[in-house]
């Protein structure tokens, strides 16, 4: 689950694109384009044969990570469980070179309809921020809920009822209505995109309609003209992947170096085995818990810290009616830059005595 965020990166040449167009509109266009690009990656489990069942992070958990590219730069990813009841993670990514930074974070609040699906609604939100136009655009999650549990196997479909929506400080917003296959008609997966001044909904300037999993088309409503057909699954093979420390020199709670014995055992199908590590990892965890009751203390995250929506951002939330969800369910959680600059080992890191070679 940590690495979910890593998904926002992976074409970094549309990650970055914004920060280079002048235009305000085409500038929100481009984030339009790039978000509806990240969806089949993250919600789609038969895009990617790494994807099962996540494992629960533990409190304290970190994913850290670059996306390198010869022609984009750098991409630097940060991920930390924030929270553990309720399960809150943290991320923020960045890249220099293009001065372009993502923020965010979500909880997970699930529920089951009787006899028809199981519903994943996503507390908290994102916000993409250009340096050079100082200028913020603040995502919303689509809510999910998993399809086919009666005519296997499930799938995930979008809640028609719950548009996503991009709202930029710019004054453009971006509304995304999601639809899946209906008795009679309809498609898995379908959508229909529109992006027009604040306020002028039945003014659009650009339709985005088709398939997130599959092939969808960007028009430019003024002049009648597709600008971009975007087709998801031959995308795929195009991914840029995260590059990470090697095994060893990973801090102790990095997720692949702390879930390392119980992979290697899934991967051997060596059931018993995998069972014991992730006992032990948990037994930990509530040992600490403990220990830190005891002593009065609470668990302090590495890189962020619970903070209150900031003026901007919460406006942006307001204009589409997003509300900050309170402290029953993680509260806001913002990027520390000094926890950044003087991150390193900390004493109290479980597992293991060996030295940390990230912050």
């Amino acid at each position: 689950m940590t690495e979910y965020p890593a998904y926002w990166a992976e074409q970094p040449s549309r990650f970055v694109a914004p920060a280079h167009e002048s235009d305000p509109a085409k500038r929100a266009l481009l984030v339009m384009t790039w978000f509806l690009t990240t969806l089949k990656q993250q919600y789609d489990h038969r895009a990617d044969r790494r994807k099962g069942k996540p494992l629960n992070p533990v409190l304290g958990e970190l994913f850290l990570g670059r996306f390198e590219s010869t022609t984009h730069g750098t991409t630097q990813i940060i991920s930390e469980q924030v929270c553990h009841h309720p399960p809150v993670t943290a991320y923020k990514l960045w890249n220099d070179d293009n001065g372009i930074s993502l923020s965010g974070y979500h909880a997970t609040k699930t529920h089951i309809a009787v006899m028809r699906s199981i519903h994943l609604m996503k507390v908290g939100h994102v916000v993409l921020h250009i340096d050079k136009y100082n200028e913020d655009h603040l995502i919303t999650f689509p809510q999910v809920h998993l399809e086919g549990f009666l005519t296997p196997p499930p799938f995930p479909e979008f809640d028609d009822h719950k548009p996503a929506y991009i709202q930029s400080s710019s004054g453009y917003t971006t509304k995304i209505a999601f639809s899946g296959k209906g008795w009679l008609r309809g498609k898995r997966h379908s959508f229909f995109a529109s992006l027009y001044p604040e306020g002028k909904e039945s003014e659009p300037l650009y339709t985005a309609d088709g398939q997130w999993t599959g092939t969808f088309t960007v028009e430019d409503v003024r002049l009648n003209k597709v600008v971009e057909t975007y087709n998801a699954t031959t995308s795929m093979d195009n991914l840029t992947p995260v590059s990470v420390a090697p095994l060893a020199e990973q801090d102790p709670m990095e997720s692949r170096r702390l879930w390392s014995k119980f992979a290697t055992a899934m991967y051997k199908r060596d059931i018993n085995g995998a069972s014991a590590e992730k006992n032990r990892i948990e037994v930990r965890q509530r040992e600490m818990r403990k220990e830190e009751e005891e002593q009065g203390k609470t668990w302090e995250t590495r890189y962020f810290s619970k903070a209150p929506v900031d003026p901007e951002t919460e406006a942006l939330c307001t204009k589409v009616g997003l509300r900050i969800e309170p402290e029953p369910f993680g509260g806001s959680w913002k990027f520390d830059t000094k926890k950044y600059k003087h991150a390193g080992r900390r004493k109290d890191d479980p597992f293991s005595d060996e030295k940390a070679i990230w912050g």
